[in-house]
């Protein structure tokens, strides 16, 4: 599965790797968390860098819907969650490493999953938009309903995840769909199913601080190396 991840490239560095301008609202992510803002680059809008809250809420979610942060390759076509969005609205989610908690003498002990190279990559995601009901504002005069309101619109996303390759495995049996880079303006031009599947690139991990338990704690000291 993937439930945390890093970002942290610099904004000229964002935008000439992934070729979509970066605005004001980007900042790094060394410890990237379910319900934050987070930045992608959408099917609709393939040359910008935009911002999503992670945990997709399908269009016709109720209020009290979780949002839901993975979405399994082997189903993602016909779970109701997911269908709509893998037909219509793909996304790249942008990424330098992600996070994995292995039992280790008794506790967990967490990992941090890079590209053997160093390089950013895209993470195969869905996205979608969902408008809050409307609502009351409360009494006005005469004891009366005030006027009817709307909340703004979100938008939210999910990370595409697969069966781990032989790397993977010794971490966690799920991995994030990892995109080739030229894999990853295909993906938004189409929902091909030949592209979610494990990657075939090589991979690196070591274990990094427990200070990555808490989404609190995003700076550089959670993607350090951990001594010993």
């Amino acid at each position: 599965m993937c439930g945390r991840y890093s970002i942290f490239l610099s904004p000229d560095e964002l935008e000439a790797r992934f070729d979509a301008i970066v605005g004001d609202e980007y900042r790094a992510h060394y410890n990237a968390a379910p319900s934050q803002s987070l930045p992608v680059v959408t099917n609709h809008d393939p040359d910008r860098v935009s911002h999503q809250q992670w945990g997709l809420v399908p269009s016709w979610a109720d209020d009290d819907f979780s949002g839901l942060i993975n979405a399994r390759a082997e189903t993602v076509d016909e779970k109701p969650a997911f269908a709509d969005a893998y037909e219509r609205r793909r996304c790249l989610v942008l990424a330098d490493g992600y996070y994995e908690w292995v039992e280790r003498d008794g506790g967990n002990q967490p990992y941090r999953i890079t590209r053997a190279d160093g390089e950013p990559f895209a993470m195969a995601g869905l996205w979608d938009r969902w408008e809050p009901a409307t609502t009351q504002t409360g009494l006005g005069e005469f004891g009366a309903d005030g006027p009817e309101t709307t909340a703004d619109p979100v938008e939210t996303f999910t990370v595409v995840t697969t069966e781990a390759n032989e790397f993977q495995s010794e971490y966690h049996h799920r991995m994030p769909v990892v995109l080739d880079p030229d894999e990853e303006r295909e993906w938004l031009a189409s929902p091909d199913r030949a592209l979610l599947d494990p990657y075939d690139g090589d991979l690196d991990a070591y274990p990094v601080s427990t200070r990555v338990n808490s989404p609190a704690n995003d700076d550089p000291e959670v993607v350090a190396p951990l001594d010993g």
